[in-house]
C-alpha cells in the first residue's frame, strides 16, 4: 500500500474520530438540554413580548416539535465551543506553532460574538418585529391568535440569521490569515457591502425606516469592525513577511 494512500487513510481516521466525539457531545447535551427545554420555553413565555399574548397549540405535535427544536438548539450551542476545538485539533498537525496557537484563540472569539449576535437580534431585532406586525394586526382589525410554532418559527428566523452576521468579524479575520482577503480588498468592496448590509437589514426588521437603522448600523459598525481587524492582521503578516525576508537576506550574504 502507497504512503500517499496511508496518509489519507490516516487522515480519515482521524476526522471520523473527530466527528464520532462531536456528535457524542451533541447526544450528551441534548440528553441534558431535555431537562432544561422546557424551563427555556417558559422563561420565554414569561417575558415579553409572549407575556402579553397567549400560546396556542394548532397541531399535536406543536409542542413536541417546539421541546425537541429548543433542545436540539440548546445542545447545539453549548456544543459549538468542543465542535470548534476538535476542527483545531484535526487541522493541528499541519499548523505550525505560531499556527496553533493563533487558530486557537478563534474558538472563544467566535462563541462570545454568537452570544452577542444571539443577544441583540433577540433584545432588539425580535422585539420590533412583533412590535410591527401586532401592530399590523390590529390595524386591519383582526384577532391576534399565535400557535406556538409560529411563534418560535417567527423568532428563530430572525434571531438565528442576525446571531450568524455577527461572525462577521472572525470569518474576515481568519480569510485575512489565509491571505485570501486584505483590507485593500475589503475597502474597494465597502460601498458594495453596505448596500448587501442594508438589503440585508430591510428584509429582516419591520419596513420602518427606524427600524432599519437600528439593525443597518449595528450591521455596517460590525464591516468595519472587520476591517480594522483585517488592517491588523495583515499589517502584523507584513511586518512578519520583512522580518522574514531580512533574514534570508542576510543568511544570502554570509
Amino acid at each position: 500500500m502507497s504512503e500517499k494512500l496511508l496518509s489519507l487513510l490516516k487522515h480519515v481516521g482521524e476526522l471520523r474520530k473527530r466527528i464520532l466525539w462531536t456528535l457524542a457531545m451533541l447526544l450528551l447535551t441534548a440528553v441534558a438540554g431535555l431537562f432544561f427545554a422546557q424551563k427555556i420555553i417558559l422563561y420565554f413565555k414569561s417575558v415579553p413580548p409572549a407575556s402579553t399574548i397567549s400560546w396556542n397549540a394548532f397541531s399535536p405535535w406543536d409542542a413536541v416539535r417546539i421541546y425537541m427544536n429548543v433542545t436540539l438548539l440548546l445542545a447545539c450551542l453549548i456544543t459549538l465551543p468542543f465542535a470548534l476545538f476538535q476542527v483545531w485539533k484535526f487541522v493541528k498537525p499541519g499548523l505550525r506553532e505560531k499556527e496553533q496557537k493563533a487558530t486557537l484563540r478563534y474558538i472563544p472569539f467566535v462563541c462570545f460574538m454568537l452570544l452577542i449576535g444571539l443577544a441583540f437580534s433577540y433584545f432588539v431585532v425580535f422585539p420590533m418585529a412583533f412590535t410591527f406586525t401586532t401592530r399590523m394586526t390590529e390595524n386591519m382589525h383582526l384577532i391576534p391568535t399565535y400557535g406556538i410554532s409560529q411563534y418560535f418559527s417567527f423568532m428563530f428566523s430572525l434571531v438565528i440569521p442576525v446571531a450568524i452576521a455577527f461572525e462577521l468579524p472572525v470569518l474576515v479575520m481568519f480569510l485575512t490569515k489565509l491571505r485570501i482577503l486584505n483590507p485593500k480588498k475589503l475597502g474597494k468592496f465597502r460601498r458594495y457591502a453596505y448596500f448587501i448590509l442594508v438589503v440585508i437589514a430591510t428584509m429582516i426588521s419591520p419596513p420602518e425606516f427606524i427600524s432599519h437603522l437600528m439593525v443597518a448600523v449595528p450591521l455596517i459598525v460590525l464591516y468595519e469592525i472587520s476591517v480594522t481587524v483585517s488592517r491588523y492582521v495583515y499589517r502584523k503578516q507584513l511586518i512578519a513577511d520583512q522580518a522574514l525576508s531580512e533574514e534570508d537576506n542576510s543568511a544570502y550574504s554570509t
